[in-house]
Order: structure tokens, then C-alpha cells, then sequence
């Protein structure tokens, strides 16, 4: 078994109200950054876990999304390999 880091990035879907990036956004403005069109506010969760295979891992990590991390109807989440990942533990 191999500990695994992953990288996972929770954010509203597109087209729902995202009330926080709004007021962000509205901010952002009024500081003069007039280019900012949009702005949206999400999570990013850092998981380590003992896993076979990167493959089981990131099926794990599916699994958690789906069951508590994220609400399917409103967030989309994306999962991925962190960076300074080290499978050989």
C-alpha cells in the first residue's frame, strides 16, 4: 500500500447564485478591478490516504465526494494526483 495525496477542488455549478463570489467580485470592482467578470468560490481539500494505486485512490476520494463532500446538487468537484505526492511510503 502506498500513501497517496490528493488534491480536491469543490466549486458551485455553473449557473447556479454564488453569493460569495458575487460580493468578492463586487469588491474586486470597487477597488478598480474593473476586468473581473466573474468570480467564484469554492474549497479545496488536501487528502492523504493508504491506498493500492493512485487508481483506488482517486476512486476513494469519487466515493467521499459523492457520499459527503460535496453536494451533487449544486457542486462540482474535481480530483487529482497532489504535486509533491509520494507513493512510496
Amino acid at each position: 500500500m502506498s500513501r497517496i495525496r490528493l488534491e480536491i477542488r469543490i466549486v458551485p455549478r455553473p449557473g447556479l447564485l454564488d453569493p460569495e463570489g458575487k460580493a468578492i467580485q463586487s469588491g474586486l470592482q470597487s477597488l478598480n478591478y474593473t476586468d473581473i467578470h466573474e468570480v467564484r468560490v469554492g474549497k479545496i481539500l488536501l487528502i492523504e490516504l493508504d491506498a493500492d494505486s493512485t487508481q483506488d485512490a482517486i476512486n476513494q476520494a469519487t466515493s467521499m465526494c459523492q457520499r459527503l463532500l460535496a453536494n451533487p446538487v449544486t457542486e462540482d468537484f474535481l480530483i487529482k494526483l497532489h504535486e509533491d505526492s509520494e507513493n512510496s511510503e
